[in-house]
């Protein structure tokens, strides 16, 4: 299975009421992050088999908008393996629930899914008793693993800095060729 880590993109700032937070959508910079990685992720020739979100808005704005830009048809499964209280033994039971697809997209929170990940690449389970990877996940960072036997392999992760400048370079009107006779 390839799993794509996404995590939500900007969504302003945290609020004090978590009722409140819960609702907290995407923000204007939120959205242009999700259409860019859209773009970045077609011209990859990235396709998802299955796009998972955690049930906050800001995941599901965030599936729905990167799904859309990716062509991405069938209904978002939403997962509470996936909120910001989930624990490392409910995701892998989503993995495993997951298994029969061959992309996944996964949408979550941190601090919990950067946990995940580098549980993922470490092979440790829960417990942490073996040294963790340093991974940063920015708000609508995504990280492309490989799952075969063993730990994953990380293939790529890409930052929202790195996702806007692929997406400038991809769209700047380049001048015509000529040829020089």
């Amino acid at each position: 299975m390839n799993l794509f880590i996404l995590r939500h993109a900007s969504a302003g700032t945290r609020r004090t009421n978590p009722t409140v937070d819960v609702k907290r959508q995407l923000d204007k910079d939120g959205k242009r992050q999700c259409i860019q990685l859209g773009h970045v992720l077609n011209a990859l020739s990235v396709n998802f088999d299955l796009i998972v979100s955690s049930p906050l808005k800001r995941s599901l704005q965030t599936a729905q908008l990167v799904g859309t830009e990716t062509g991405y048809e069938t209904p978002i499964l939403i997962s509470n393996a996936l909120a910001p209280n989930a624990t490392y033994p409910q995701f892998q039971r989503l993995l495993h629930e997951s298994s029969s697809y061959e992309n996944v997209m996964v949408v979550g929170h941190n601090p919990n899914i950067t946990t995940f990940l580098t549980n993922l690449l470490s092979g440790n389970g829960h417990d942490g008793s073996r040294s963790q990877p340093r991974i940063r996940l920015r708000k609508g960072s995504i990280a492309r693993l490989s799952l075969q036997r063993g730990p994953a392999a990380l293939q790529w992760l890409l930052d929202p800095r790195i996702v806007k400048a692929l997406y400038a370079t991809s769209t700047k009107s380049s001048r015509r060729k000529t040829s020089r006779k």
